[in-house]
């Protein structure tokens, strides 16, 4: 996305890096869970326009590969679920 590298299921984003920023793809109930961490945000490649569904992990996990994992598993599953899309021709 934008240049970055970012990670895709049935052709659904789920992950990528944005920047310096890690985020996920997520359902309603588990934006809301991550939201309530400190140094987590909706991704906003443009200022001012965030994107649906996609949250900046906090930066303060990379020092916790596991919990990285579990978002990052969480995403995987969600998006797995979402209708594929078609290639871009």
């Amino acid at each position: 996305m934008f240049g970055n590298i970012s990670a895709f299921v049935n052709g659904n984003m789920f992950f990528g890096v944005f920047g310096n920023d890690l985020f996920v793809r997520l359902s309603n109930e588990d934006q809301l869970e991550l939201r309530k961490n400190k140094g987590s945000s909706m991704l906003e490649p443009l200022k001012g326009k965030p994107m649906k569904d996609y949250v900046v992990l906090p930066k303060t996990w990379r020092a916790r590969p596991e919990t990285l994992r579990s978002w990052i598993s969480k995403s995987l599953e969600w998006s797995s679920k979402l209708p594929p899309k078609k290639a871009k021709k």
